[in-house]
């Protein structure tokens, strides 16, 4: 059996430029042993585990949809919104809701208290992120590593004939 404390798990910080995005997590998986960059599935686990605190008034990230990953939230404290193609839903402690694979969505902190909550998330290898506010496209290359594009819809065969 493998196990950690939460106390004893780094919070890590992450910022955006102009602080518009910001949240702080402490990786479960990763203090449990999962290996970020692996693609051996028993090293790299079938499903992430990460505790998020996103200081008030701040979002975790852009509005996104994912092309195959599901992600599974239970709000721990504080209040937030959760914006999706429906419009923003205000949750708080004890809620739980799911993003299924092309589902926008975007989770912010009230203005008044940091939000915090767990998401559980399978572990998709080949995941792609879309970004419907700027057109951006994620594509996670094998390993960790992202590519990041920005370009406009055209027709399949475009170039190609």
């Amino acid at each position: 059996m493998r196990k950690v404390n939460l106390n004893e798990i780094a919070e890590n910080e992450r910022k955006s430029p102009k602080g518009k995005y910001h949240k702080f997590i402490k990786d479960i998986s990763i203090a449990l042993g999962r290996e970020k960059n692996s693609l051996d599935l028993g090293k790299r686990h079938p499903f992430d585990l990460a505790l998020v605190r996103i200081p008030k008034g701040k979002s975790y990230c852009p509005y996104h949809g994912h092309g195959a990953e599901t992600e599974l939230y239970l709000v721990v404290s504080g209040r937030g919104k959760v914006r999706d193609h429906h419009g923003t839903t205000e949750v708080g402690a004890g809620d739980a809701f799911l993003f299924a694979p092309g589902e926008a969505h975007q989770l912010s902190a009230n203005e008044d208290e940091d939000f915090v909550y767990y998401v559980i998330a399978d572990n998709p290898r080949g995941d792609t992120c879309y970004y419907p506010d700027s057109g951006k496209w994620v594509v996670i290359k094998e390993g960790s590593e992202e590519a990041i594009a920005k370009g406009t819809e055209t027709d399949y065969y475009d170039g190609e004939e």
